[in-house]
C-alpha cells in the first residue's frame, strides 16, 4: 500500500480508503448495503491487513448505524485508523436537525463521538455547503472543535472551486483552522472537478479524497451496451451518480482492453487511473463482500504505462469550455518552452 500526504498536514493516508456507506442498511440506505457488525468487521480487518488506514463514514449513513458499526469494529484498533466523518445532512425531524450552524455542528460532533466510541475524530468534514448559514459561523465552530482536541483536522465535501477559495480566505483572515482536504466525486466517467476544483486544491495545497471512483459501480465491468443491469440493480433504483452512458461505453471499451493486457479487472484499471492522478490523495472504495474489497485493493501498485494512460485520458477527456478554450494553444506553447507541468 502506498501512502500520500493529506494536503500540507504531514499526515500520511493510504491511497485506498474504505467507505462505510454499505454498513447498517435501513429503509433509505439499504440499496447501498446492509452489512451488520460481523460482516463489516471482516471488511475492516481485511482493509487493515492490506495497509488501509483511512476509513470514511458520515453521521447520516444508515441513520448513524454506520458510525456505530465502524466504532465497534475499530474499538481495539483505534490507533491503526484515521477516521473521517461528516456533518450537514438531516439527522431528525426538527427545524435545527440539519445544516452547518454552530448549534447543529456541536450537537452532531458529540453524537458522532459517542457512536464512533472515540474521544477524537481525525478528519471532520462538512458534507455539503449550507446556504442558510454564514461561513464564518461554520468555520468558527469547526475551529473550536480543533482547538478543543475533539477534531484533529477539518475538510470539506462537494464544494465548488470558488467556495473552497472563499472559505480558505475567511479562515486566513480570522486566523482559523482551514479545510485541509476536499472529498469530491471523480472518475473516468466524470472528470468535471478538473476544471476548477483540482486547480484550487493544488493552489491551496489541499488533499483530494475521491468518492464513487467507480461511478456507482458503472465502471466495474458488469455494465455493457448489451447488459445494462436488471430491475433490482442499484442504478435502476437510483441513478446516482448520474451517468452519461453513451459517453461512458467507449471508456469501458478501452478499460476492458487494458484490463486484459494486465490480467486485471476493469474496476482495477479504473481505480489505477485515479491513483496515477497527481492531485489524488486517497480513493474511497465501498464493498458489500470481501471479494469485492479484495479486487479493489488489487489496484494499489498496479502501474499503467504512458500509452495506456494516454488512451484513457483521450477517451474520457472533457470538452473544452470557456474561458479555457481560447488559451489552450497558448498554455501548451508555454509548457513546451518552459517545461512546466
Amino acid at each position: 500500500m502506498k501512502y500520500n500526504l493529506l494536503g500540507n498536514t504531514g499526515v500520511l493516508v493510504s491511497e485506498i480508503g474504505l467507505g462505510t456507506m454499505t454498513f447498517g442498511g435501513g429503509a433509505k440506505w439499504g440499496m447501498f448495503g446492509t452489512l451488520d457488525d460481523k460482516e463489516a468487521g471482516y471488511l475492516v480487518d481485511q482493509a487493515l491487513d492490506a495497509g488501509v488506514n483511512f476509513f470514511d463514514t458520515a453521521n447520516a449513513y444508515a441513520e448513524g448505524r454506520s458510525e456505530e458499526i465502524l466504532g465497534k469494529t475499530l474499538k481495539s484498533k483505534r490507533h491503526q485508523a484515521l477516521i473521517a466523518t461528516k456533518v450537514r445532512a438531516r439527522t431528525g425531524p426538527g427545524p435545527n436537525d440539519i445544516g452547518l450552524s454552530r448549534l447543529h455542528i456541536i450537537r452532531q460532533v458529540e453524537e458522532s463521538l459517542k457512536r464512533l466510541n472515540t474521544d477524537y475524530i481525525d478528519l471532520y468534514q462538512i458534507h455539503n455547503p449550507d446556504q442558510l448559514t454564514d461561513w464564518e459561523e461554520t468555520l468558527r465552530a469547526l475551529d473550536d472543535l480543533v482547538r478543543s482536541g475533539k477534531v484533529r483536522y477539518i475538510g470539506n465535501s462537494n464544494m465548488t472551486g470558488w467556495e473552497i477559495m472563499k472559505t480558505r480566505g475567511i479562515s486566513t483572515l480570522h486566523g482559523l483552522h482551514a479545510f485541509k482536504s476536499s472529498q469530491s466525486y471523480y472518475s473516468l466517467a466524470a472528470r468535471d472537478i478538473e476544471r476548477e476544483i483540482i486547480p484550487a486544491l493544488k493552489d491551496q495545497q489541499m488533499g483530494l479524497i475521491v468518492w464513487s471512483p467507480l461511478a456507482g459501480g458503472f465502471l466495474t465491468g458488469k455494465y455493457t451496451r448489451e447488459h445494462r443491469g436488471g430491475s433490482e440493480d442499484r442504478h435502476a433504483k437510483l441513478a446516482f451518480p448520474p451517468i452519461d452512458t453513451e459517453r461512458v461505453y467507449p471508456i469501458l471499451d478501452v478499460l476492458q482492453d487494458i484490463a486484459q493486457a494486465h490480467e486485471a479487472t476493469v474496476a482495477q484499471i479504473a481505480l489505477a487511473w485515479l491513483l496515477h492522478q497527481q492531485a489524488v490523495t486517497t480513493v474511497i472504495v465501498g464493498a458489500k463482500r470481501t471479494d469485492q474489497l479484495q479486487d479493489n485493493l488489487g489496484a494499489s501498485g498496479l502501474i499503467l504505462n504512458e500509452t495506456e494512460l494516454s488512451r484513457l485520458d483521450e477517451v474520457s477527456r472533457l470538452p473544452a469550455e470557456y474561458p479555457g478554450w481560447p488559451f489552450m494553444e497558448l498554455d501548451e506553447d508555454i509548457i513546451r518552452k518552459h517545461g512546466q507541468n
